[in-house]
């Protein structure tokens, strides 16, 4: 696995993604436009949608309570309330205030279990980061002219969705398999697949039934089913990469 990048550096990029996606919506001719990646969202959907979660992670840093997260009368209503834009814009402000002032390691709830990732405002940051970068694509193609990510964020992300989406998802439900992946730009990860579910980094034992190529920032996009599995090299046993796609939606 990739080494995580420093705390405020997730904090920056969570900034800069979202920044992008305001970037790109200021440039739609109307936000009712649809998004590719979330075909029953317009446009205006999915900026509410992550404006909702920026506040709602922004409380739960605040409140750093590991045993659930707030209550409906403590979040309150997270909806829009003034130009769309200016509320996200202040949506992701709260969030990054809220990081900063609690630190790389307050303890704080999260929904994935604690065996995939751990609960703390380091690894909630590391999450938003990848929330924030794949919705701003889904800006970005929405006005049809998506860009790639950042090599940063699409490496770590990688290895963040190994260990927490996919280390979410309980038991492997087909025939056990390794399925490597290789970024054009260097770095590499190795997945095993089993009914004790998905391994991230395991012990160098046998080769990859799968290979799967492409850039970091495609092979993130793969795996979140932004891009069709055609834009990436598969080498091996393609029925796997398939299988792996379905079992990986989110």
């Amino acid at each position: 696995m990739t080494p995580t990048p420093p705390f405020p550096e997730l904090i920056t990029l969570v900034e800069e993604r979202s920044a992008a996606l305001r970037e790109a919506a200021a440039l739609a001719p109307a936000l009712d436009a649809r998004v590719p990646g979330c075909p029953d969202w317009s446009l205006r959907d999915l900026i509410a949608h992550l404006g909702e979660v920026q506040r709602f992670w922004a409380l739960v840093v605040t409140e750093a309570d590991p045993s659930g997260p707030p209550s409906k009368e403590r979040h309150g209503s997270t909806l829009p309330e003034s130009d769309l834009l200016e509320w996200f814009s202040e949506s992701t402000r709260m969030l990054d205030a809220a990081l900063r002032a609690a630190g790389p390691d307050t303890p704080c709830w999260a929904w994935w279990p604690e065996s995939a990732g751990p609960h703390t405002s380091g690894a909630v940051a590391r999450h938003q980061v990848q929330e924030s970068a794949v919705h701003a694509y889904d800006a970005m193609e929405a006005l049809g002219k998506p860009e790639p990510l950042p090599a940063a964020v699409a490496v770590d992300g990688m290895s963040e969705f190994f260990t927490v989406v996919m280390g979410s998802l309980g038991a492997w439900p087909h025939r056990p398999a390794r399925v490597q992946f290789q970024a054009i730009e260097g770095p590499s990860w190795t997945l095993d697949l089993s009914p004790s579910g998905a391994t991230a980094d395991p012990a160098a034992s046998g080769e990859p039934v799968t290979r799967v190529h492409g850039t970091a920032s495609d092979l993130l996009l793969h795996l979140y089913r932004r891009i069709p599995l055609e834009d990436v090299r598969i080498d091996g046993d393609r029925a796997v990469a398939v299988q792996l796609r379905e079992w990986s939606k989110h």
